[in-house]
């Protein structure tokens, strides 16, 4: 698979290199945070990181006011196995080399909501940067670049928390997964025993 690198033009359809935000506390801080091996940890919000000056600027400059929630995933991944969106962007931080396996809600089938991960595109975040992947992005864990990784999740406040209501298996709302969290995953990935939606097709792609 070929690796191309979020500076490269071929990544604007998916998100975009954020510049000017200071993010060296936030990186600092994360070398507290678990890097298991042979697993992805995610947690939505971490106090530690959201007590930063950085949550302002990232609240009132990136998200344009809107309440947010800084987390994490970090871990040892090589695999594709699912895709998700939310209805917002997404902000990463890379705070070590990173590959992320994306591709473009658009090519879901509009009736069936699969997706042929032929057309995954694989794009390298090197160490300290940042990104917004958009609300139309199908992304997941990211993939080690060498070693394990470590990557800021910023999001809408809430997102990715367990859902008050259980929605209906049909249509759009068979892939809700949890708070703004549309997921679809590969029938390989071993999520169908947590209730996810298996609408990936082709082969579970590896880095």
């Amino acid at each position: 698979m070929k690796i191309q690198n979020v500076a490269d033009a071929s990544f604007r359809k998916y998100g975009k290199v954020i510049t000017g935000v200071d993010c060296a506390q936030l990186i600092a801080e994360m070398e507290n945070t678990p890097l298991p091996e042979g697993e992805v940890v995610y947690v939505p919000s971490v106090p530690a990181l959201e007590a930063l000056p950085v949550y302002a600027e990232l609240q009132n400059r990136v998200y344009g006011g809107m309440p947010i929630q800084i987390g994490y995933c970090n871990g040892d991944n090589h695999t594709l196995n699912a895709l998700e969106y939310h209805r917002d962007s997404e902000i990463n931080v890379a705070c070590t080399d990173l590959i992320l396996l994306i591709g473009s809600e658009q090519d879901m089938d509009p009736e069936t909501f699969a997706y042929d991960t032929s057309k995954i595109e694989a794009f390298l975040v090197p160490a300290g940067t940042m990104i917004e992947v958009y609300a139309t992005t199908l992304h997941y864990a990211p993939c080690n670049a060498g070693g394990r990784f470590r990557c800021v999740v910023v999001l809408p406040k809430g997102t990715n928390e367990p859902l008050a209501v259980t929605p209906e298996k049909k249509g759009e709302d068979a892939l809700l997964f949890a708070v703004n969290k549309w997921l679809v995953a590969h029938p390989e990935s071993g999520l169908d025993k947590d209730g996810a939606f298996m609408g990936l097709t082709g082969e579970n792609l590896t880095v």
